[in-house]
């Protein structure tokens, strides 16, 4: 499809609730600048008039398939339940529209291939929605390490530490599960919501396509009443021989903005990725921080199809991220963390809002991206039988 710059492009959204507000949000936002405007909605109950505030009167259907039939959709976002997007991104492709699909892109690495082989033999193009990778930070950072600002490169650690209340789990059927009526699922906190950490750790390292992964080890934890794990880390060895650390919980102190630390034998680089802000520190220099401006994945993905831009995050571009996914859904069952571990705080003072705090948490976290070490290595008593080492 060929489209003009001040052609806007008919977008369809799959899940326009829960995450994919933020989704609405800007496709509100962007189409006031002219390069979209919103066809059609696909949700399993419709919008209110009060959601769809600024639209007009997108067409509604439950039915992704017949919704971009009927809009004559160029582009579809999804944000839909994990085990969900491949099918749908199928569904999109086979009809030559266009997709933005939200991270992760899909819950093993099996599916991803069959979502990322079937768009490209479609012939349409995928953005994958790791926004963190839209910031002009990543591409400045790159230029840092490849000028020698900080040395050799000793290896990238990255921290997340954010707190979740116990009704998080409890917002929809998929959540916490790693599989789902025989289905993979996989939403663990580094596949999901701090997903970004690793992505973006992977990418400074330079090791984002699948063949750049060469060993993933995993360390898996739960303190909540879930399936999968709220509190965990990854070490991956890349192709190259370098070290790549992530380690995150939902169960912290305080939520703090997470970073990426690209560690080098003269200095460093932190990166808070949500702010796009960078340190860089060097022996012998002045501190020097700098923030950067970000492009919006779907702008990009329409300045792609009216020819004018590179496309931000292709498929290929989250390789390696599938296969830490795919390692952390092939690991053993998280290990639950025995309730000496842990305490419940009340969060509201009627009690009616509780999260799962595991104390010392935060420090370990940060620990970790300091030193490119796993939690077992660092002595935490409930993690020193638990590391695997997958493929």
């Amino acid at each position: 499809m060929t489209v003009t710059p001040r052609t806007p492009l008919p977008v369809v959204l799959a899940g326009a609730r829960g995450h994919g507000r933020r989704h609405l949000a800007n496709i509100r936002r962007i189409e006031e600048l002219g390069l979209v405007r919103l066809a059609g909605v696909c949700e399993l109950q419709p919008l209110t008039d009060q959601e769809l505030d600024g639209f007009g009167a997108p067409r509604q259907s439950a039915d992704l398939a017949e919704l971009l039939d009927a809009t004559g959709a160029a582009v579809a976002v999804v944000s839909t339940p994990i085990q969900t997007h491949t099918d749908l991104a199928l569904a999109a492709a086979g009809r030559g529209v266009h997709l933005l699909l939200e991270k992760p892109p899909a819950p093993s690495y099996a599916e991803f291939r069959r979502m990322a082989d079937g768009v490209a033999a479609a012939g349409v193009v995928c953005q994958i929605g790791f926004q963190a990778l839209g910031s002009g930070a990543v591409p400045a950072i790159r230029a840092l390490i490849a000028e020698g600002a900080i040395g050799e490169v000793l290896g990238v650690g990255a921290a997340g530490a954010w707190v979740r209340e116990e009704a998080y789990y409890r917002r929809a059927p998929w959540a916490g599960r790693r599989r789902l009526d025989g289905a993979d699922v996989t939403d663990g906190v580094l596949t999901n919501p701090l997903a970004h950490a690793v992505s973006t750790a992977l990418a400074l390292d330079g090791g984002v396509r699948a063949e750049d992964a060469a060993v993933v080890e995993t360390e898996l934890f739960r303190a909540n009443a879930i399936e999968s794990d709220d509190t965990s880390c990854v070490r991956i060895t890349t192709a190259r021989g370098g070290q790549v650390t992530v380690a995150g919980t939902l169960c912290a102190a305080r939520s703090t903005d997470p970073y990426v630390i690209v560690h080098g034998d003269r200095g460093r680089i932190t990166f808070w990725y949500m702010q796009d802000r960078v340190l860089l520190q060097r022996s012998g220099h002045d501190d020097v921080e700098t923030v950067h401006g970000r492009t919006d994945l779907l702008e990009n993905l329409a300045e792609h199809l009216a020819g004018g831009a590179d496309l931000l995050v292709p498929p290929d571009v989250t390789g390696a991220f599938m296969r830490v996914v795919e390692a952390i859904r092939l690991a053993p069952d998280p290990a639950e963390l025995p309730p000496d571990a842990w305490h419940a705080e009340a969060l509201t003072t009627d009690g009616g809002k509780r999260r799962r705090v595991l104390p010392g948490i935060d420090a370990l976290v940060a620990e970790s991206a300091e030193t490119l070490s796993l939690y077992s290595e660092l002595g935490a008593p409930w993690a020193l039988t638990t590391r695997v080492v997958g493929a």
